[in-house]
């Protein structure tokens, strides 16, 4: 029995998502896990702060995210060909190591999983200063498009999603990468029956109510209800004979304007996301995050539109990029895309298992060996 220190950040909530899922397959193989959030080693209110300014700064000035995006995280590849040798992290990195360092000392695990890229800068050099007298750090990778910010050549082991990116991983820093696949709970690919615990009824029964025979069509906006056109791209689709299903995630205010618009099904917080995935045919995807992940895994066509800045565009377009999904660059090829795999047929076939078959080895397997 091993104890794991999992390091994760509410940015939103796939990397605690990622974390959560780890967490619960080591303690299932008999490993004890603690889970922390790096931005809680900040001090008071900064870690508040920093969450705060890039949700505004996703909802209110992509322009703004995206020219901090490419400045400091867009692939540039290695200069010359060399491989990164001492990153420049940061002073957020240099802040946040001796701050984790004493939670190291303090609770002495064997081993440190990060799932958030400025985690990965932190373990790598914490790994760096402590050396063999440190436990060994794992970065899960929990973007297609692995941008600069988890690269640091101090970390131990890196676990990606696709070969592209365990090549990227190992062509920039030399570190060990392998390919994992995504971090989805189980119950995605085998959604609990009503009268189990985690099951529910009412999703294929309400969809088919509200849709009278339409397809219903899911709408990712990830947990803080961001993206570019939500509202009129589920309009679009409920005049094209589709029923969007807007996942509001936790913003209330979007969920309430979506709610009054003719044909459209508007949601907050969905607790039993995989039966109402079950129950529906295809998922419009504008971050390459663990929404489209969990869809893949239940067998939902994933069609990338109108992407967020930043690491969303470039993680929508290597989605479709590995033929794990379908990338639209306009409404009437969303459209298209959406004609082809909403209904019974090849092309929806051949969708859905190309998206299962990236799920590989057992990331919490991989950590513990």
């Amino acid at each position: 029995m091993s104890r794991f220190l999992v390091v994760s950040a509410s940015m939103g909530a796939g990397h605690d998502a990622v974390a959560a899922e780890l967490g619960r397959r080591l303690r299932a193989d008999g490993h004890r896990t603690v889970r922390m959030d790096l931005l809680d080693l900040l001090p008071a209110g900064a870690g508040h702060g920093l969450r705060a300014g890039y949700r505004t700064a996703l909802r209110h000035f992509p322009w703004a995210y995206e020219a901090v995006y490419s400045a400091f995280f867009r692939d540039r590849g290695p200069v010359g060909g060399r491989r990164i040798r001492a990153p420049d992290t940061g002073p957020l990195a240099s802040c946040l190591e001796p701050r984790l360092r004493r939670v190291v000392e303090h609770r002495r695990p064997d081993a440190i999983i990060t799932t958030f890229h400025q985690g990965a800068q932190v373990t790598g050099r914490l790994r760096s200063a402590m050396g063999s007298g440190g436990p060994p750090s794992t970065v899960v990778v929990t973007d297609f498009a692995v941008h600069r910010q988890w690269l640091h050549p101090g970390n131990d082991l890196y676990l990606c999603m696709t070969g592209t990116a365990a090549s990227r991983v190992r062509d920039a820093t030399g570190c060990p990468a392998k390919v994992c696949g995504p971090v989805v709970p189980v119950r995605f690919a085998a959604p609990a029956p009503a009268g189990r615990e985690g099951g529910d009824s009412r999703w294929p029964a309400e969809l088919a109510l509200r849709g009278a025979g339409r397809p219903a069509v899911l709408l990712s906006a990830g947990a803080w209800g961001v993206g570019r056109g939500l509202t009129s791209t589920a309009l679009m689709l409920a005049r094209t004979g589709h029923l969007p299903v807007l996942l509001c995630g936790r913003d209330e205010k979007l969920r309430a304007r979506a709610a009054r618009l003719p044909g459209v099904l508007a949601l907050g917080w969905v607790h039993d996301l995989p039966s109402l995935m079950e129950a529906s045919a295809a998922l419009v995807d504008n971050a390459a995050g663990q929404t489209a992940v969990q869809a893949l895994a239940a067998g939902v066509p994933v069609v990338g539109y109108r992407p967020i800045p930043g690491h969303g565009a470039e993680g929508v377009l290597a989605m479709a990029a590995a033929d794990l999904t379908e990338y639209a660059a306009d409404g009437p090829a969303l459209l298209r895309s959406l004609d082809r795999l909403v209904g019974p047929g090849p092309a929806r076939e051949g969708r859905i298992r190309a998206g299962r078959a990236v799920f590989g080895t057992d990331a919490a397997r991989l950590v513990a060996c």
